[in-house]
């Protein structure tokens, strides 16, 4: 792992940072693949305080559904690594804390995991902005780091899109 997430994000984080504290945004994250890297990212950023609320790491389906609410019956039908479960961490992320954009990952880093229909790399990330949520499935290659930090960076790219959305 780098010596500072920051240097791989820079320019990233501080757009993130400006477009939260114009908004007076309070950012959250919910991980699961990226083991809390995307709020690492976030915290190393001095004056991320300003702006950043919490980060939930819910790696096992019981901590998804104990601590983001995650319905029982959406990880039998869709498995942990779908888009369907990710906008329900992303929804209890916000309603649980009080952070006002959040952003939910669950993924196949590797080098084990892979399915016929998930290989490794597969990567769901939601945004929720408020009430606006949308999510997206990506394909990462490279090994486990790589994939951990490819979803860090189309994390907090999708948090940038989703705060200047409204």
């Amino acid at each position: 792992m780098p010596h500072s997430l920051t240097t791989n994000f820079q320019s990233l984080l501080l757009q993130l940072a400006q477009q939260a504290q114009l908004r007076k945004l309070k950012i959250g994250t919910a991980e699961s693949c990226t083991g809390g890297l995307i709020a690492a990212a976030c915290t190393e950023l001095a004056g991320s305080s300003q702006w950043f609320e919490c980060g939930i790491v819910s790696y096992s389906n019981q901590a998804k559904q104990s601590l983001l609410g995650v319905n029982n019956q959406t990880l039998e039908s869709y498995g942990a690594v779908s888009q369907e479960v990710v906008t329900e961490m992303v929804a209890g992320l916000l309603t649980r804390t009080n952070a006002t954009t959040g952003v939910a990952v669950s993924g196949i880093a590797g080098p084990g995991g892979a399915t016929a229909h998930k290989p490794v790399g597969t990567v769901c990330i939601a945004w929720q902005h408020l009430t606006q949520t949308y999510s997206k499935t990506f394909y990462f290659s490279g090994d486990r780091q790589a994939v951990r930090l490819a979803t860090v960076q189309k994390a907090l790219e999708g948090l940038i899109e989703i705060t200047k959305a409204d």
